[in-house]
């Protein structure tokens, strides 16, 4: 289908589209944009899902969608004004102007009508952007003599007026033989986003990007790099609402062929993350270009893929997220044995907080809004064990659930003096509420007492057991005497001396926090509950 849709354009006529026509510079020579170098590959939605609709007011011409301004959309569009109106020779369609659309609570776009008689020249006129306050517009023009070579202007809006551009110039970065195109200014107006065929270019046309000084004139162009530009053509840059992703129109990377939209995550030095293909919900073996967002999951886009009614029209595309989760467990790393009360803290590539949870009673912890192909750092921190750092990559682009299981190093027991008492120091022994049988993650600690006695054989030991003050006093006697007795049979079993070691109950006679004259917390009491190791003389 597409070669035959190619045969026929070329037995018609060269049809080259500029930047809004996308042509494309190689070598000098000015190609169709029909005439595909890149091998389609097989991409799938790669992380997106998008609902791509016609955005109800394109017409037989070119149309291109290229922002906002006072709540209007202004698009580029190669429609015919007048009856004597002439054709561009390059396009076989009329010569560009800018127009203004007004846009439904839907998204929905009306009749065009013409945007500017200040901006809308002789010439033909390509994609602009507004500064934040929207007193400042950049803008592109090509002269009719040579429609495929746009030069960067720069306008003022005269105060107190809704339309009138004054002080018209030319930005200083123009050159006599590169062609800039399709700018895009930063959410906080102090950078400029554009693709150029100037020198430094690694393909035809590259993203570049340049400083606004104070002054307001540009800095010197920095060509974005290998990590988003390729030897092919690189056009359309737009960021995200946030600014923290680049997207732009691709002929190289991995292509579904012609121009496909792609995305970059903006590092913290300035650096972009890989380009990813935003998959083929969004893009087809046809053109895809002047894609930018106006909410976090809706935007425009434009594209010639057929059953389209002019050259290139303009869509609405709707993203819905694509849900994905992680679920998994914590365990200690010799046993094995899943470790539940473990802080597990969910870091995005950003160094973000996500979420953060404790493991339950299984040692599993369960994250949701993970993001596809996002890299992230799980942190674990638990009493008793070095605190972990693992890495993790979504690299799926379905919606899936992850499971993965993160183990932990133990930390060893240490000999300490506490409260004028030499003990063998670790973290608190577990048991359930009301029960003295030991939990299976406290035998982890329990090992660690048992090393230290096989360590030093001539060690006695004292098992001291302590309850808080919830249930009587009888009862929190009987309670402490038997989980001393528990972690010393457990000891014993292993094959230390039973006459190395013994045990005593002593309830709620001494407290760390004194929860009598006070009222203490969960964590108060947790504090109260506890075993020591107290080393004989």
């Amino acid at each position: 289908m597409k070669a035959k849709l190619l045969l026929i354009g070329l037995l018609i006529s060269s049809f080259a589209i500029a930047q809004t026509s996308i042509a494309v510079n190689t070598s000098k020579k000015y190609i169709s944009s029909n005439t595909y170098t890149e091998t389609p590959v097989e991409i799938k939605s790669n992380g997106f899902n998008f609902e791509v609709i016609d955005a109800g007011a394109n017409t037989k011409y070119s149309e291109f969608a290229s922002g906002f301004f006072k709540g209007k959309l202004i698009s580029v569009s190669s429609k015919k004004i007048g009856g004597l109106a002439k054709l561009d020779p390059n396009t076989k369609e009329g010569y560009k102007n800018l127009f203004c659309l007004d846009v439904d609570e839907k998204g929905q776009l009306s009749a065009p009508l013409l945007f500017s008689r200040i901006l809308n020249t002789n010439g033909s006129e390509g994609q602009l952007t507004f500064s934040p306050d929207q007193t400042v517009v950049y803008y592109t023009r090509s002269a009719k003599s040579n429609s495929l070579k746009y030069n960067l202007y720069k306008a003022t809006l005269k105060e107190n007026s809704h339309g009138s551009w004054i002080q018209n110039e030319l930005v200083n970065i123009n050159t006599p033989n590169a062609s800039i195109e399709t700018p895009y200014l930063s959410k906080d107006g102090t950078k400029l986003y554009f693709a150029s065929d100037m020198e430094g270019s690694i393909g035809g046309f590259d993203i570049f990007v340049a400083d606004i000084n104070e002054d307001g004139t540009l800095s010197k162009p920095k060509n974005l790099g290998h990590g988003v530009n390729s030897t092919s053509d690189e056009k359309y840059p737009s960021l995200s609402v946030d600014g923290k992703a680049l997207y732009f129109s691709s002929k190289g990377h991995q292509n579904l062929g012609g121009y496909d939209v792609f995305m970059s995550k903006i590092k913290d030095n300035d650096t972009y993350k890989a380009p990813r293909n935003l998959g083929n919900t969004l893009n087809t073996s046809y053109d895809e270009v002047a894609f930018f967002f106006t909410t976090k999951n809706e935007g425009y886009i434009s594209s010639n893929k057929p059953q389209g009614k002019g050259g290139y029209d303009i869509y609405r595309a709707i993203n819905s997220e694509v849900t994905q989760s992680i679920k998994g467990s914590i365990r200690d790393l010799t046993t094995k044995i899943k470790l539940p009360n473990t802080q597990v803290v969910l870091i995005d590539e950003d160094n973000n907080e996500v979420a953060k949870m404790k493991t339950d009673e299984n040692g599993m912890f369960t994250f949701n809004k993970i993001i596809p192909f996002e890299e992230y750092t799980i942190k674990t921190q638990k009493d008793g064990f070095e605190d972990g750092n693992f890495e993790f990559i979504a690299d799926k682009g379905y919606e899936t659930e992850y499971n993965k299981s993160f183990d932990l190093k133990t930390k060893a027991a240490v000999i300490e003096k506490v409260n004028d008492k030499l003990q063998i120091v670790l973290e608190n022994i577990y048991f359930d509420y009301a029960k003295y049988s030991i939990k299976e993650e406290s035998t982890i600690s329990l090992n660690k007492v048992i090393k230290v006695l096989n360590e030093n054989p001539n060690m006695k030991l004292a098992i001291n057991a302590h309850t808080d003050i919830r249930g009587n006093d009888s009862y929190n006697f009987r309670l402490s005497n038997k989980r001393a007795e528990s972690a010393l049979k457990y000891i014993i079993k292993s094959g230390i001396d039973k006459n190395r070691i013994v045990s005593e109950g002593f309830g709620e006679t001494q407290p760390l926090v004194d929860c009598k004259s006070k009222t203490c917390s969960d964590k108060d009491h947790e504090t109260n509950r506890r075993i020591e190791f107290v080393i004989l003389d």
